[in-house]
């Protein structure tokens, strides 16, 4: 009897325990319907079912989605651009990723779009419109620049710094905060994939604040990443002799996420949001720490924010409410997609704080885009996804 059977995802997302089987032969099928279907073997000998490009790939977040598809059954890698690097192996750019075999990095001009089911854009901010404007329409596509999580286009070219080039684009795109914004994720072709700091501070913020738990005036958020957050990209600032043995702060009043933060958080209670926003730079690689101070609503308890978060994320895999008194370290999510938070009473009455951990690679970048992918074609949003943390 032949050891290989076949599945057939349809478009949703599906939970642990859910299983669905159908025979649908053993290549690749697409339907002309919104839903998707895949042949899925079970003999790990055979090429991946999806085939999966990935444009700026010689980048930290590239890297990084590489090294999470090595292990995910239906992705297979068939197209990679850096155009830097162009005609490059991915071993000679990143020799962590020796062990898989993979293509040879091409410029983007030279890519092949037929020979793809679905794309990454790991690219710059201010590179992604125009080359994602320009892609089949057939495509599923998680850009994780910032290029269009932004809905005002005026908002961004105010923080960006230039007008944005593909207007029409940006009307269909969904915001991809997964585990708040799965139902929309489910049905979209394009998604902007969050970024790091907004991750970490929308996931506990976001339940409080439906709830009416927590009061939408004074939020103040400090917040602390590892260097890798800045990219790949030789920059004097971060040089070992600049950032060792210290902390500094940057992008005080104007950072970039400011914006993201603020429109998640203005359309939970569908009114203006403002927020105190600083970020720190560590001197650590991975790891990021959002710091949060709120003020609470009258009559509410630190107790009660810590029940709303556990019930809101009770049936989530990659969102942890820690038990009470126990303090979220950023080594404790390091190299996975897992986001451990948790609540504390303040010394000043009435207020709380709340402390959110991830890493800024993973969850706070290529983890949540694999994520995502995984729920657009239909796929368990964990497939490829349940790493451990690393510790030590």
């Amino acid at each position: 009897m032949s050891n290989v059977c076949s599945i057939s995802f349809e478009q949703g997302c599906w939970f642990k325990g859910e299983r669905k089987i159908r025979g649908v032969g053993d290549k690749l099928v697409k339907k002309p319907s919104s839903s998707m279907s895949f042949s899925v073997s079970a003999s790990s000998s055979e090429k991946k079912d999806i085939r999966i490009g990935l444009f700026g790939a010689s980048g930290y977040t590239g890297a990084e989605i590489v090294r999470l598809l090595a292990n995910h059954p239906h992705f297979g890698v068939t197209l990679m651009t850096a155009d830097r690097k162009a005609g490059q192996s991915m071993d000679s750019v990143f020799p962590h990723l020796r062990a898989q075999k993979l293509p040879r990095l091409i410029s983007v001009k030279d890519a092949d779009f037929s020979t793809v089911d679905a794309v990454f854009c790991c690219l710059p901010h201010g590179t992604t419109q125009e080359i994602i404007k320009g892609l089949p329409t057939a495509l599923k596509i998680v850009d994780l620049s910032a290029d269009f999580r932004l809905r005002d286009i005026a908002e961004y070219e105010e923080w960006y710094g230039q007008p944005h080039k593909a207007v029409e684009l940006q009307k269909e795109v969904v915001y991809g905060l997964t585990e708040l914004l799965r139902e929309d994720i489910r049905k979209a072709r394009l998604v902007a994939n969050p970024g790091c700091y907004p991750t970490s501070v929308q996931l506990p913020l976001v339940p409080l604040l439906k709830a009416n738990l927590i009061k939408y005036e004074n939020i103040i958020i400090d917040a602390k990443s590892g260097v890798s957050g800045a990219g790949r990209g030789a920059k004097e600032a971060n040089l070992y002799s600049e950032i060792a043995e210290g902390i500094s702060s940057y992008g005080v009043t104007r950072h970039r996420h400011v914006p993201e933060i603020e429109q998640g958080l203005s359309d939970v209670i569908q009114s203006k949001v403002t927020v105190s926003f600083t970020p720190h730079l560590m001197p650590m690689i991975r790891g990021m720490q959002s710091t949060i101070y709120v003020e609470m609503a009258p009559g509410v308890r630190t107790e009660d924010l810590h029940q709303q978060l556990k019930s809101s994320y009770e049936d989530e895999e990659f969102v942890k409410v820690l038990e009470e008194g126990v303090v979220p370290r950023t080594h404790n999510v390091r190299g996975s997609n897992y986001c451990f938070m948790n609540v504390f009473p303040d010394r000043i009455p009435g207020r709380a704080i709340i402390i959110s951990v991830i890493d800024n690679l993973v969850k706070g970048a290529s983890g949540q885009a694999l994520q995502n992918l995984n729920i657009m074609l239909g796929l368990p949003e964990t497939t490829g996804l349940l790493h451990q943390p690393l510790f030590p």
